[in-house]
């Protein structure tokens, strides 16, 4: 068994303490702990199956988030270097200089009279997204010994991308982030047609500019298809968790198992740019085997997962 946990940003407070442990007592005090640089990335750690050889630890680049952590694990998996995986991603930067960084980018919401209301992804009174907390992971495991247990989930596609662009970038006809879908579901020797997608559950972090090219890119890859699909964004209610894969984890166990997709709260006026169904402010009852998760961050770290429930028809098993 494997462990891989991803961070987006990494610890914020670690580097603020030290700073200012490096400002107030000098080098010397900053010196004295090795694990101060790795402590603010997020780190791959492997588990030996044989406890005597003890555990590794290996460096990660800080933009391989959640979704690589679970889409790396996968191909651990499948190439057969592990039999199961925890993975997921960890996120706590609700510090000042985080937030501070945030506000400087005009990134967040400015309804602080309303807090409640300030997440709103795809509203026509959107402004910014409210940073969130939390940890969440999951277990994979190797196909056999899945289906041995009557495991209900089974993960199918995965695409991460990181298109190298400066940070908060988007290109207004939906760049690069339409293929990233699209390659999940037909890459890698499988043949999902995009009808086969039933629920996206979006990135949708309540900006103006970022709900319009997401929702660009879903027509782009679905065509037609796109306006039959439900598309909902949990961050509408726990906030952007950033690295941290707590909310769209448990809308697609939700979605999935029991046939429930998520809504969008907060939504209460519609903009014409964004004209999809988002299931607005009330959870859905709804058929549900496939469904698409979307991930796309600063500095064009984009990723896909797509969960089939198991039993479906798959002749690319």
């Amino acid at each position: 068994m494997g462990v891989y946990i991803g961070s987006g940003i990494g610890g914020f407070d670690v580097i603020e303490r030290e700073y200012k442990t490096l400002l107030e007592k000098g080098p010397a005090a900053y010196r004295r702990s090795s694990f101060r640089p790795p402590s603010s990335t997020s780190l791959r750690l492997r588990i030996h199956p044989d406890r005597s050889q003890g555990t590794e630890f290996g460096h990660r680049d800080r933009l391989h988030v959640e979704r690589h952590s679970i889409g790396d694990s996968f191909k651990i998996i499948q190439r057969g270097d592990a039999d199961a995986m925890i993975c997921g991603g960890a996120e706590a930067c609700i510090t000042a200089l985080s937030i501070g960084g945030f506000a400087a980018m005009r990134a967040l919401s400015q309804h602080n009279g309303e807090p409640h209301k300030a997440s709103r992804p795809w509203d026509a009174q959107r402004d910014g997204f409210v940073v969130g907390e939390g940890a969440g992971m999951l277990i994979l495991e190797e196909m056999e010994s899945a289906k041995r247990r009557g495991a209900a989930d089974s993960g199918r596609g995965r695409r991460i991308r990181n298109e190298r662009r400066r940070a908060s970038y988007y290109q207004p006809r939906g760049g690069r982030r339409w293929r990233i879908p699209r390659d999940a579901a037909g890459g890698q020797g499988r043949c999902l047609e995009p009808n086969q997608i039933d629920y996206i559950n979006a990135h949708g972090t309540s900006t103006e500019v970022g709900d319009k090219i997401e929702t660009v890119a879903i027509k782009r890859t679905f065509c037609e298809h796109a306006y039959k699909l439900a598309v909902s964004s949990t961050k509408s209610m726990t906030g952007h968790l950033l690295g941290e894969p707590v909310g769209w984890r448990r809308a697609l166990r939700a979605a999935i198992r029991d046939q429930i997709a998520p809504p969008t709260v907060n939504y209460e006026f519609p903009d014409p740019d964004c004209d999809l169904d988002y299931i607005p402010n009330r959870a859905r009852p709804m058929k549900i085997d496939c469904a698409l998760s979307n991930s796309f961050g600063f500095g064009g770290t984009n990723g896909c997962l797509i969960f089939k429930k198991f039993g479906t028809t798959d002749e690319h098993r």
